[in-house]
C-alpha cells in the first residue's frame, strides 16, 4: 500500500473514503497476513477518526440548538 497521510490529519470525508477503500481491499482478499493486518489497523484508526469528527459536529450542532 502506498504511503498515506497521518489519520489525525484527515477530514471526515477523506477518512470515510479511505475507510471504504480499506474495506473493499480486505473484502477482495488476496492479501498477505501482514498487509491484511496493517490494513485492518489503518481501518480501525480511520473509523475512530470518523467518530471523532462526527462527535465534534454533534457538539457544535447541540451548542447552536442550545443557544450557546
Amino acid at each position: 500500500m502506498t504511503e498515506r497521510p497521518a489519520v489525525d490529519a484527515l477530514g471526515y470525508e477523506q477518512a470515510r473514503d479511505e475507510l471504504a477503500e480499506v474495506v473493499r481491499a480486505l473484502e477482495a482478499g488476496g492479501l498477505g497476513l501482514d498487509e491484511s493486518v496493517a490494513l485492518w489497523e489503518r481501518g480501525e484508526a480511520l473509523a475512530r477518526r470518523c467518530e471523532e469528527q462526527l462527535a465534534g459536529a454533534r457538539e457544535r450542532v447541540q451548542k447552536v440548538l442550545d443557544g450557546s
